[in-house]
């Protein structure tokens, strides 16, 4: 049964000054994921999201013009939910704090996310026009968290203040998105840890301890080397 709400919203027209629900959109962005993850870009229907979010047609096309619109503002919105720039990791290290963003996933939703990211990528293979706001929608959210993190090790002397930090904080999200939509596999702790310790330690003069749990201040080309041993006196 839909809601009052519900119920009056697409009884007609909107009223003119009548201000739009914005408290449905979640529920609405919500219903998308589930029949992308069923259907795909190319199954997906306004009929089958409105039946999914218990609502009318009409209510979804007061808040979206065309399907594509919908699709790449639902997976902004699951991007947005996966990281809190709020509430950022705060180990003490950017290795650490890096290595923190990542939250494991069950098979089953692991899955889920896979088979949406694999319509987004139909989707924009249809349709070019749409790689600009694909990629706001997938690599903005992660991208600002890192240039977040990326900042405050700045702050606290860890990396450089030179440090190209703009393009830095897209290395990651990029290689993730690349990983995902085209190589239709998901995003795991090792990739993250590899691309850590491989990629952006290295280009901000950072290099892992060995026990890879914390990461100390290194400029490149300075490696400390341990003192050889004294030269003994001869008889």
């Amino acid at each position: 049964m839909r809601d009052k709400t519900e119920q009056h919203d697409e009884a007609g027209p909107m009223k003119r000054g009548r201000k739009r629900d914005s408290s449905l959109d979640p529920r609405l962005l919500d219903a998308t994921l589930d029949v992308l993850a069923e259907v795909g870009a190319a199954g997906l229907t306004m009929d089958l999201v409105a039946a999914r979010a218990g609502v009318g047609k009409a209510t979804i096309y007061r808040r979206w013009t065309s399907k594509s619109e919908l699709i790449i503002d639902a997976v902004a919105q699951m991007k947005r939910n996966q990281v809190d720039l709020e509430r950022l990791p705060d180990t003490g290290t950017l290795r650490g704090d890096l290595l923190g963003l990542f939250k494991p996933l069950s098979n089953e939703e692991r899955e889920r996310r896979l088979k949406i990211m694999t319509a987004l990528a139909s989707l924009i293979s249809q349709d070019l026009a749409l790689a600009g706001a694909a990629n706001d929608a997938v690599v903005e959210p992660w991208a600002a968290a890192h240039r977040a993190l990326m900042e405050r090790a700045v702050a606290r002397g860890e990396i450089a203040a030179s440090a190209d930090i703009a393009t830095l904080s897209q290395v990651i999200p990029s290689m993730a998105a690349y990983r995902s939509l085209v190589q239709r596999k998901s995003f795991d702790l090792a990739f993250l840890v590899s691309m850590v310790d491989g990629v952006i330690l290295p280009a901000l003069g950072i290099e892992p301890s060995p026990d890879n749990e914390s990461s100390s201040p290194r400029r490149a080309g300075r490696r400390r080397r341990p003192n050889p041993e004294p030269a003994r006196r001869k008889s």
